[in-house]
């Protein structure tokens, strides 16, 4: 072991200290090295060791040994990584001793000295750095200044302004502006434009600038203007960090992290005013006699003393201080007689609130008032002062917003106006400057001085008040200001909104600076792990110093190349993904080169190279190749052999063989080395050049240059020579040096330079030369450029004299363009990424960005109305081209096509060619990317060939030439074929792109695209035009040439016609061309050919038979025939449509919802294509995609067979079908036209037969063309499309398709707004109530008024005039501002048409509205019943479930003209249209407002809103009925369910009240039960937003409808549904269950429903009518027969169980007496009705069970009505009957609230049957209530004879208009003195309430029987009845009374549909309501008293023959 190692050992031994200080420098160092490897180990900021090493490092980083020294700050990086920002303590100490010690070491040691400053700063110790700063720029040595001006520069740039402050940076700059060394200087101004990106340029200027010398200003103002944009941090402290990811996390991202992104992109806001020192200015005034000369008499005196006191106040910062005493005196001068002394004032006191800022706001507080009163004064200069001070005290934060609100309020009460307008003015500048919270807090404050303010007499002041509210509405919103702004008129409201709606212009140009900065900032990345050592004059662009030894060369890097940066030195724990290689040398002097040489040369060698003569030298330098050549490996000795050939020698060497020797051994290391280091290029380059310039050397020295580029590639010479080249001073080496760049291109090409570089510098220095060498040299190097990237460098080289254009064009001449054939001589060995080419193009030459070129302003002048403006805008584009040189890249030029797409319909034609002219040029400049960045802007440049001008056509061939040169012509062959077949071409248009065309291919020979050129040639071969037809040929030979003839005969097969027959004539050349294309078509007839183009018009099918019949050929077309004919028998068996894939919603989803028509584009043509030969049978889709009208009308031929049987795939497919229509229509075939137009009504009858709606795609694609298309030039065309039109309306919806017609309204052809402005006046008319909500359209209409085309006007006025019919006056709210003119003409329609309708007798305007109101509001009767109901057993489904559903009712009966508005309703009737015909969100406003109706009207039941509410209350459930189903489909999407609730809850409300409940229909009630039990088995409501709550209240309201509704409608509509469902009722079709068992689960509902009506029958059993219940069984047990009952009574069917449980609780309650019930079922139909076997059936077995007593023969099955099949029927029975209605009359006399009821009845039997006593069945009764009933009917005798009627009997339905009688008398009961005539007409006479027509006649002998009443109470009165019940009837009545009955009933039907030739006029008896007035007596403890009178009738209590008989005489039950 030797010493040092014992040494070593011993030492490690010792503490840290004493290693630290040891006096053998290698303990020393060793102790640095574990320290480093310690401080490495420790992960723990807080470890205590870090607290130990802290105070080591103050004298380890200033050892005197620079190797210990250099390992102690690699130990002091490594704590400072391991600490955290605690150890800050020690780094002041340590800061001082690195800038004393290590910042003129080495420069490794510099550099690292630099990474801990940086790493201090990254502990946060900046205030320690920055006195370490202060200190290093003292420095006596220059060396060690400019270090430390680069670390403050690193650290401003990494962190930033708020981590490094930079105002004591800025105190160090002005004294190294003036230091003697040029670096320092240099560094300084490098320094001070960092800070410029930090701060800003102005702060920086108005800090420094005063301090620094005239030439250092000029210097600083021209690097000024490259410094653009702001910074952003790129480094973080610790302290963030320890928040971010890990490191190495952090370090494998590419860019910064989004946390790191959204810090940077915040702004730094730093105020000047905090980057400079505080002045006083007090201590100077005091000197400067203020006081004394503000007193003086003479005022210019007083204003010099103010102007000092202005002039001390002007610094940027003063000191505050007590500042009253001068302020006081100021106030005092703003009032000074003499203006000139007030404005300097006033001034002063501005100055002073900039200054002092917060400090000085008491004074200003004092000051305003007297400044606002000055504001009187018209004196310019006196305002304008006043208006600067006023707005320097509040953005100097002087005054805010709440101390001014009393001055302000006083100041705008001022009598001067101009202090008030002033005044505002100033407070919307205070606003505007403020920020939002600040106005929030005091808003409320000044709008009502603002509002106030409006009201001023002076425009001025409103004028500010405005510009004020404004201001505070753009800060605040609109929201806050809402209440306060209530009260203005809708003028103000106007014109405030406009002076809101005006956008702040400044917010766009900053978006795009901040963009701009963003791009261009310099981005340097730093971790922990890297340093990126950055030198401060690298922010220089212009000259950098240059010292001429080595090592000053790495403070000259170019700063334009951006190579300056230095990989890390120091050690690094994180990898990096790619290492920069070191470019610039560092320093070594000359004892280390030597040391490091070592063994490599020999010392001899090394010592005669530093001898003084030159032979030695010789020799020397001649050895030293020798022994270089024998060097086996020289890549490790590269640097270190180049370093000591550049000192010995060196490039000083004056003589020349030596310098011969020195280049060929540096050649020989350049070539022979692996890798070249790019710092010995750096080491040799201007040694290099220089010796270039000597003819002597130049052939080695060009020989090394261009070994060089084979080492690093020439791109980096080249861009380090220019540098050298333009500032050498000798003119040699500039020509010399272009002339070795002309051999360097030769031999390298163009691959790796940058060319814009490179061409820039021929025009800059090169030809700008003023040496001839220097200048032909230049052009010799761009002629050798022409060789390798063509003409187009003349671009570039267009502003150079004209005198060396010529030189150079003859240069071209000498070096014509190669392209590709110009192949690089010499390759290089490395390849650089940085030294290839990036921004050019194949070409080479560089492309320009001009994205921010395109302004907005640019883009909005090319849609100027002013066509000068739009000219201008082309030419600035040009002028952009130009500057760019023509050479453009493709990014941000989209938006710039679309606005010239704009363009190229312009209505000036001019600047069409202009723009054509513009877009041919964009095309040449951007090349190949044109295709992609154009937007489809080819196929407009295209139809401008459809011009008839010769001159536009040639234009747009011409762009087409520039377009084909930079794009592919296969690129453009789609757009030029669609163009081929478009009609609106033009002839001339069609032969010119023919022409261009054949043109084109004629050199082409590979080119498979052109085949899809064959169908457009083969149509337009058949075109009328000779010159088209001929152009075509030419093409078409083209085409064949190219293609050939299989590929040809291939494609034939779409082609059909004369087309076809002229092809085969011009391939007849070519041998066996038929058979071939037989077989060719049989083989290939089921593929789909995707290559031939189809558009929307095309002229070859409609000319080919008339124009070229000759050219048919026969032999062909009959061989074709039979060949298709097979084809179609063999795919006979295929369906026609195949819709099993069909993916129509996701066709639909890409169906963009358009009103306005847009014919299909090239790719959506093609696409249909694929669709149609995909879904259609291929004999169909042959038809359908053929070019031939016959075949398309062979096709709609097919469709049309098939539509009966097809309907549910045509809707599959119905979009594909519509897009084709689409194209038919916008054709110009007639034929196939009018067959479309023939089909499409057959089309929307089917939709209308299986329930079928458009949906809203389906109604985009085609309604618009059908729109647009309406206007066609032929009436007949017009009148389909009319009728299909409103066709459309009934079918889709009125509502949907108004928007289309509107955009109709728009269109430029006039005869389609004539069509649409009658289509609107139609729906006006039909359909008024749909469109309620958009009538605000119709000033589309009224604008029309205004055409100059006279039928335009007319059709506008029409439609008007008929929107005046329905709406009245109200119709001038909706057509908009209108000129005197046109409102005159429309008063003057409008007069007419009220004439008209006067004459007409159609009432007046708008009064159909408010008449159909009036009727429902007093008549009750719903507007459906007026317009047909539907019969209460419909079956059919009445539900849109999805698209099906039935037809909709026709609303066009229903003139509702009610308006309503996106707020809400506002009434009833405007509610329940909401309900009806919004959506679900918009009906649950509508809901909103019938509950609270309801609400009210139920709080006060026997009040006239509740009346109201009654008469509505069915209309009101139907709609809410509707709803149901569209809120829960509403909700399934997706949606809330809060529509639900609401409809449910609206039903709940309703159905509460039982008033309510029971005016509801049956039919509406059918509808709702429906659907709510639908809605309870549905399995997709649990899934529903709040799904459980939604089914326990259908639960709920279910119940309560059976609770209330009224419950003979009830029984019916469930007996009714019993029956199997329609499946288009349900909600979704079924999925895991079959249709069967649904509809038992519903069956079984709907059973549990009855069951629970059936429980309490027996005490409701009074309010049902039986008849209708019993006819309801009937019908069930009808449809099912005999035979399907015995099935299911088998298998024990619930349904029918249930229904016989029904019948059987009737006859068990009702007895007998239930076949009085029957007046509703045809009893004597043969066979009989079933349900009369099974009554009779319970009436045994109850009679068996002795639970009733039949009334008839126990056997009796026999119910008909004829005397001949019952000739004897009992007496008993009509005498029980009898009793039973006599009982139950009396029992309603006996009941308070039936008693007037009661004595009706009796009153009709006895008139009926005079002979029957009734007081003998009142024997037991007591005398009281006898005589009641005496009076009572003497009462009602009086008056029926006064023509009285009851007034509360309801009219159920109005009696028929005569009645044909039985001329034969039935019954033998004939006694009644009113019966005159046997044979009676009776018709009813228009009175409020008419008796039920039964009660007229007085002539049928019937046997009044009440199903109302079967059971009796625990009475007297029930007890003395049913004593009697088995007495005989008395004398007079004969045993056939009932048999009479029911013939009377049965003649009755049949008379009512009789109709009698005379009708005769006999008033009905009228009955008064008020009997009697004395009281009731009680009768037998019933305690039933009647008070005055008696009560009025209720429809509940009339007895059940009373509805019978009712029913009988109008005839309105149906017979069966």
């Amino acid at each position: 072991m030797s010493e040092d190692e014992k040494l070593l050992k011993e030492a490690k031994k010792l503490p840290w200290e004493d290693r630290l200080t040891h006096k053998n420098w290698k303990v020393r160092n060793d102790a640095n090295l574990d320290l480093a490897a310690v401080c490495d180990s420790i992960s723990d900021p807080k470890d205590g060791r870090l607290r130990e090493f802290g105070p080591f490092f103050r004298k380890s980083v200033a050892d005197s040994n620079a190797p210990v020294q250099e390992k102690a700050l690699d130990a002091l990086i490594a704590y400072l990584k391991a600490a955290d920002a605690d150890v800050g303590r020690y780094a002041k100490e340590v800061c001082d001793a690195i800038v004393a010690k290590c910042l003129t070491g080495r420069p490794k040691t510099v550099e690292k000295a630099q990474m801990a400053f940086m790493l201090w700063l990254e502990l946060e110790a900046v205030e320690a750095f920055l006195d370490a700063m202060e200190k290093a720029i003292k420095n006596k040595v220059a060396k060690a200044v400019v270090p430390a001006i680069d670390v403050m520069f690193q650290a401003l740039s990494e962190f930033g302004s708020k981590i490094v402050p930079p105002k004591r940076i800025l105190k160090m700059l002005p004294e190294l502006f003036d230091h003697q060394d040029q670096n320092v200087r240099a560094s300084s101004k490098g320094l001070t434009l960092e800070l410029c990106r930090w701060i800003g340029k102005d702060p920086v200027k108005s800090i420094l600038f005063e301090k620094m010398r005239d030439t250092m200003k000029k210097e600083l103002e021209a690097e000024l203007a490259n410094v653009t944009g702001s910074a952003k941090p790129t480094r973080k402290i610790r302290s963030e960090q320890d928040k971010e990811p890990e490191p190495e996390a952090v370090s494998q991202a590419v860019g910064s992290s989004p946390a790191e992104e959204s810090a940077a992109d915040i702004p730094q806001d730093i105020d000047e005013y905090e980057l400079v020192d505080p002045v006083d200015i007090i201590t100077p005034l005091e000197k400067s006699g203020f006081w004394e000369g503000v007193k003086a008499a003479k005022w210019s005196e007083r204003k010099d003393a103010v102007a000092e006191l202005t002039k001390l106040a002007s610094t940027k910062r003063i000191a505050p201080g007590d500042f009253t005493e001068a302020c006081r005196t100021l106030k005092k001068l703003i009032t000074d007689v003499n203006i000139a002394v007030a404005v300097e004032a006033i001034q002063a006191l501005g100055n002073l609130a900039r200054g002092l800022r917060t400090h000085f706001s008491g004074n200003s507080r004092f000051l305003l008032p007297v400044l606002l009163e000055k504001l009187k004064e018209k004196k310019p200069t006196m305002t304008e002062a006043l208006m600067q001070t006023l707005q320097a005290m509040h953005t100097s934060g002087c005054l805010s917003f709440t101390d001014i609100v009393e001055d302000v309020k006083t100041a705008v009460k001022n009598k001067v106006p101009l202090v008030r307008s002033q005044t505002l003015n100033w407070v919307t500048f205070c606003i505007e400057t403020s920020n939002k919270a600040a106005i929030l807090k005091v808003h409320k404050e000044y709008v009502p001085i603002c509002m106030e303010c409006l009201n001023d007499g002076t425009p001025e002041v409103r004028d500010a008040a405005f510009s004020a509210l404004a201001a505070i509405a753009k800060m605040v919103g609109m929201r806050p200001l809402e209440k306060s702004l209530e009260k203005l008129d809708d003028v103000r409201k106007k014109k405030l909104s406009e002076m809101i709606g005006t956008g702040d212009p400044s917010s766009v140009p900053s978006s795009v600076a901040v963009q701009s900065s963003g791009r261009s900032m310099p981005s340097t990345e730093a971790s922990d792990g890297s340093f990126a050592r950055r030198s401060a004059a690298s922010m220089l662009s212009g000259k950098k110093p240059i010292n001429t030894a080595p090592a000053a060369t790495k403070k000259a890097a170019s700063g334009k190349s951006g190579t300056n940066k230095k990989s890390d030195v120091g050690q690094s724990k994180v990898p990096k993904p790619t290492e920069q290689e070191d470019i610039e040398p560092s320093e070594m002097s000359l004892e280390e080169i030597e040391s490091r040489v070592g063994s490599l040369i020999q010392a001899d060698t090394i010592t005669q190279l530093k001898s003084a003569v030159w032979k030695e030298r010789l020799e020397a330098i001649t050895s030293f190749k020798e022994q270089v050549e024998a060097l086996t490996s020289l890549d490790p000795s590269v640097e270190i052999l180049i370093r000591l050939l550049c000192v010995l020698p060196g490039w000083n060497e004056k003589n020349v063989q030596v310098q011969q020797q020195l280049i060929d051994i540096i050649t020989h290391i350049a070539s022979t080395a692996s890798k070249f280091p790019k710092k010995c290029v750096v080491l040799c380059l201007l040694g290099i050049t220089e010796r270039v310039a000597d003819i002597k050397t130049r052939g080695q020295a060009m020989k090394c240059l261009t070994t060089f580029c084979e080492a690093v590639g020439p791109g980096f010479i080249f861009e380090r020579l220019y540098k050298i080249m333009k500032e050498h001073k000798n003119p040699k080496v500039l020509s010399e040096g272009l002339l070795w760049m002309v051999s360097a291109v030769d031999d390298f090409g163009i691959s790796y330079l940058k060319l814009k570089d490179l061409i820039e510098f021929c025009k800059d220095t090169g030809l700008q030369s003023s040496a001839a060498a220097t200048r032909n040299s230049t052009i010799k190097l761009i002629g050798s450029l022409h060789k390798f990237v063509g003409p187009d460098i003349k671009s570039f080289l267009s502003d150079v004299k004209p005198a060396l254009l010529s030189a150079l064009d003859a240069e071209y001449e000498k070096n014509p363009f190669e392209g590709a054939s110009a192949v690089p001589k010499k390759t290089v060995k490395v390849t650089d990424s940085t030294s290839t080419l990036s921004a050019g193009g194949a070409d080479g030459l560089p492309r320009e960005d001009i994205s921010e070129k395109i302004t907005p302003t640019l883009l909005k002048g090319l849609e100027s109305s002013d066509w000068k403006i739009r000219l201008e805008s082309i030419e600035s584009v040009n002028k952009i081209l130009e500057e760019a040189n023509k050479r453009i890249q493709p990014i941000g030029t989209g938006e710039l096509f679309g606005a010239l797409r704009n363009r190229l319909h312009d209505s000036n034609k001019n600047l069409i060619m202009a723009t054509l002219s513009t877009i041919g040029a964009l095309a040449s400049a951007m090349g190949q990317p044109v295709e992609k960045s154009s937007k489809g802007i080819l196929s407009d440049i295209l139809k401008c060939l459809g011009d008839n001008k010769k001159n536009m056509r040639e234009c747009t061939l011409s762009t087409l030439d520039s377009w084909l040169a930079a794009a592919h012509l296969d690129k453009m062959v789609p757009y030029v074929t669609a163009a081929l077949t478009d009609a609106k071409l033009g002839a001339e248009g069609r032969k010119d792109l023919f022409d261009w065309l054949s043109k084109q291919l004629v050199g082409l020979i590979d080119f498979p695209d052109a085949v899809q050129l064959l169908k457009p040639s083969a149509s337009a071969m058949t075109d009328k035009s000779a010159d088209v037809r001929k152009a075509a040929e030419t093409c078409f030979s083209e085409i064949l040439r190219i293609c050939g003839q299989e590929t040809v005969t291939k494609n034939l097969k779409d082609i059909q016609g004369s087309a076809l027959a002229i092809i085969v004539e011009r391939m007849k050349s070519y041998g066996g061309f038929q058979e071939n294309f037989e077989s060719g078509r049989s083989a290939s007839a089921s593929i789909a050919t995707k290559s031939s183009t189809k558009t929307g018009k095309t002229n070859g099918s409609r000319h080919g038979s008339k124009a070229v019949p000759s050219r048919t050929v026969p032999t062909k077309g009959s061989r074709q025939e039979p060949i298709m004919s097979i084809q179609d028998i063999n795919i006979q068996s295929q369906a026609l449509l195949n819709v099993k894939d069909s993916n129509k919603d996701d066709r639909e989803r890409l169906v963009v919802r358009r009103f306005k028509f847009e014919e299909l584009r090239l790719e959506q043509i093609q696409d249909l294509e694929n669709d149609v030969m995909r879904y259609f049978r291929e004999d169909l889709h042959r038809r359908l995609l053929s070019t031939d009208f016959k075949k398309q009308v062979d096709g709609i031929e097919m469709l049309q067979k098939a539509l009966p049987s097809m309907g549910r795939e045509l809707i599959e497919v119905l979009d594909i079908l519509l897009k084709w229509f689409v194209l038919r229509i916008c054709e110009s075939n007639t034929s196939c036209l009018l067959k479309v137009l023939e089909f499409l009504p057959e089309l929307l009858d089917m939709f209308r037969n299986e329930s079928y709606v458009m949906t809203e795609a389906e109604a985009a694609i085609f309604i618009p063309c059908l729109v647009e298309k309406s206007g066609h030039n032929i009436e007949k065309v017009r009148e389909k499309m009319r009728e299909l039109m409103k066709q459309i309306v009934h079918t889709y919806s009125a509502a949907k398709t108004f928007p289309y017609i509107l955009e109709g309204l728009r269109s430029r052809n006039n005869r389609t707004r004539i069509e649409c402005a009658d289509l609107v006046g139609f729906l006006l008319d039909n359909h008024g109530a749909e469109i309620s909500g958009q009538l605000k359209s119709l000033q589309i209409v009224a604008s029309l008024t205004s055409e100059r085309d006279g039928d335009t006007r007319k059709a506008a006025l029409n439609t008007l005039a008929t929107g005046f019919k329905i709406l009245g006056d109200d119709i001038w709210r909706y057509v908009g501002k209108l000129t005197e003119a046109q409102r005159s003409m429309l008063d003057d329609r409008f007069k007419w048409k009220a004439r008209e309708m006067e004459k007409r007798k159609e009432g007046r305007p708008g009064e159909a509205r408010a008449a159909l109101r009036r009727s429902v509001r007093d008549s009750g009767s719903d507007p459906a019943e007026q317009s047909g109901e539907v019969s209460r057993s419909i079956t059919v489904p009445i539900f849109n479930r999805e698209n099906y559903g039935p037809p909709e009712v026709h609303t066009d009966r229903l003139p509702m003209t009610q308006t309503y508005s996106g707020v809400g309703p506002t009434d009833w009737n405007e509610s329940l249209d909401i309900i009806t015909y919004g959506s679900p969100e918009q009906s649950v406003e509508g809901m909103k407002v019938i509950c609270h109706e309801l609400a009210q009207a139920t709080a006060d039941p026997d009040g006239s809103a509740m009346d109201d509410v009654v008469k509505d209350a069915d209309r009101l459930v139907s709609c809410l009925a509707n709803k149901v189903a569209k809120t829960f489909d509403f909700s399934l999407t997706g949606a809330s369910s809060r529509s639900c609730k609401y409809v449910l809850n609206t039903l709940m409300q309703t159905f509460q009240n039982k008033r309510l409940a029971h005016a509801v229909k049956q039919s509406t009630l059918d509808s709702l039960i429906t659907e709510l039990l639908l809605w309870l088995l549905d399995e997709r409501v649990p899934q529903m937003d709040d799904g459980s709550q939604l089914l326990r209240a259908l639960n709920v309201l279910m119940l309560k409808i059976l609770d209330n509704a009224d419950r003979t409608s009830s029984f019916a509509v469930l007996i009714n549904l019993l029956r199997p469902l329609d499946p288009s009722r349900w909600p979704a079709p079924a999925i895991n269950e079959s249709l069967v068992i649904r509809n038992q689960k519903f069956s079984d509902l709907v059973v549990k429903c009855l069951i629970k009506l059936t429980k309490v029958l027996q005490n409701t059993i009074h309010d049902v009518d039986l008849d209708r219940i019993l006819q309801s069984i009937h019908i069930y047990l009808q449809e099912l027969g005999m035979d399907e009952i015995r099935k299911r009574a088998g298998a024990d069917d619930k349904p029918l169980r249930m229904v016989k449980t029904v019948l059987h609780e009737l006859v068990k309650l009702r007895g007998t007496a239930i076949k009085g019930h029957l007046s509703m079922v045809p009893i004597d139909m043969q066979p009989q009705p079933i349900i009369l076997a099974y009554i009779d059936l319970n009436l045994q077995t109850l009679a068996a069970a002795r639970m009733l007593t039949p009334s008839g023969p126990a056997g009796q099955t026999h119910w008909s009505d004829s005397t001949a099949n019952n000739p004897a029927p009992t007496a008993q029975s009509a005498d029980a009957q009898l009793k039973q209605e006599l009982a139950a009359i009396f029992k309603k006399i006996g009941d308070k609230q039936t008693c007037s009821i009661g004595l009706y009845e009796l009153y009709r039997i006895t008139q009926l049957y005079p002979q029957v006593d009734i007081f003998s069945q009142l024997q037991n009764a007591s005398d009281a209530f006898r005589t009641y009933i005496r009076d009572g009917l003497a009462q009602m005798e009086k008056n029926a004879a006064a023509g009285r009627t009851p007034s509360s009997v309801p009219l159920s339905t109005p009696p028929p208009a005569a009645l044909n009688l039985s001329p034969n008398p039935l019954s033998p009961v004939n006694a009644n003195t009113l019966n005159d005539s046997r044979n009676l007409n009776a018709r009813a006479e228009p009175t409020n309430f008419s008796l039920p027509p039964s009660y007229a006649e007085h002539d049928q002998g019937f046997n009044v029987i009440s199903p109302r009443v079967s059971s009796y109470s625990q009475s007297a009165l029930q007890h003395n009845l049913d004593d009697s019940r088995n007495e005989r009837l008395p004398s007079g009545v004969s045993n056939g009374t009932l048999d009479a009955i029911r013939e009377r009933m049965k003649s009755i039907q049949l008379g009512s549909s009789a109709v009698n030739p005379d009708p005769r006029n006999r008033p009905l008896i009228q009955v008064n309501g008020n009997v009697n007035n004395h009281p009731v007596p009680e009768v037998h403890g019933a305690g039933n008293r009647v008070q005055g009178g008696i009560l009025p009738m209720d429809e509940k209590a009339l007895s059940g023959l009373q509805a019978r008989m009712e029913r009988l005489k109008s005839g309105s039950f149906d017979s069966l």
